[in-house]
């Protein structure tokens, strides 16, 4: 790693970190969609893996709803994880350098979909085969983006918890994506010491931008913030899919 690569790396999660302070995700898709820039979306997720999940863990555990969250949402889960292995192969594959254009992708649909505040419920009876659809869809997005926001995303804000129950259900979601993508990286070989330092940058960084967000909240109103970063996302999400094809085309 080059020292100009490592500030930006520590520049993408001081930003990273910051989003989710703030609004309280946001720090794949921020990370991911930046890196993606400089890199390939599986050497960019190398790099995610260790500030996504402890950011995640720590949210996992701040709060008293768990048990209540692992009975509601584990066919949510188990379809993540099981997605995630079965394409396992994408993003070290021969199409991992479409892994840009479909990040770019997303990052808009996500961006769009929260900006609409679209809203439907997902009755408690349907729940358990509903979640575990969309966990599958989930999963195997999120082996071939690292990103695992569509569309359980909208699935988690159909299902009508509680604001604190929410967060926290968003910790053990992602925590559980962020092992499993772990696994798949491990299994391709692209965890290993060259991702070392970038992975302790990227870590001191997030938490630094979380605590500087976590102040910021304060003062700004979420709500604001929340509406300028989708706009970002989605800026982000086109020029990540046009320079992506652009480089394909004339490969």
């Amino acid at each position: 790693m080059t020292d100009p690569l490592l500030l930006f790396i520590a520049a993408v999660f001081l930003l990273a970190g910051f989003v989710k302070g703030v609004i309280g995700l946001g720090l794949p898709p921020v990370s991911m969609g930046l890196l993606a820039v400089a890199m390939t979306p599986a050497h960019a997720l190398a790099i995610v893996i260790v500030p996504g999940l402890l950011t995640n863990i720590w949210q996992t555990f701040a709060g008293p709803h768990l048990p209540d969250i692992v009975r509601r949402l584990w066919p949510l889960m188990l379809g993540l994880v099981v997605g995630t292995c079965l394409n396992g192969g994408m993003m070290a594959g021969a199409y991992a350098r479409y892994g840009s254009i479909l990040l770019g992708i997303l990052l808009v649909i996500y961006a769009v979909v929260s900006l609409r505040k679209f809203v439907f419920t997902v009755g408690r009876h349907n729940e358990k085969w509903v979640g575990g659809m969309v966990g599958l869809i989930s999963g195997v997005i999120s082996a071939a983006t690292g990103v695992q926001v569509i569309p359980s995303m909208p699935y988690l804000q159909a299902i009508d918890m509680e604001r604190d129950e929410f967060v926290q259900a968003l910790g053990l979601f992602f925590t559980v994506g962020t092992l499993a993508l772990a696994f798949n990286l491990t299994i391709a070989g692209l965890l290993d010491e060259s991702t070392a330092l970038p992975g302790v940058v990227a870590l001191a960084c997030s938490f630094t931008g979380m605590a500087i967000g976590q102040a910021v909240r304060v003062r700004l109103g979420p709500e604001a913030f929340r509406r300028w970063f989708l706009i970002s996302m989605i800026c982000l999400g086109i020029y990540l899919v046009i320079t992506t094809t652009y480089e394909i085309s004339f490969a």
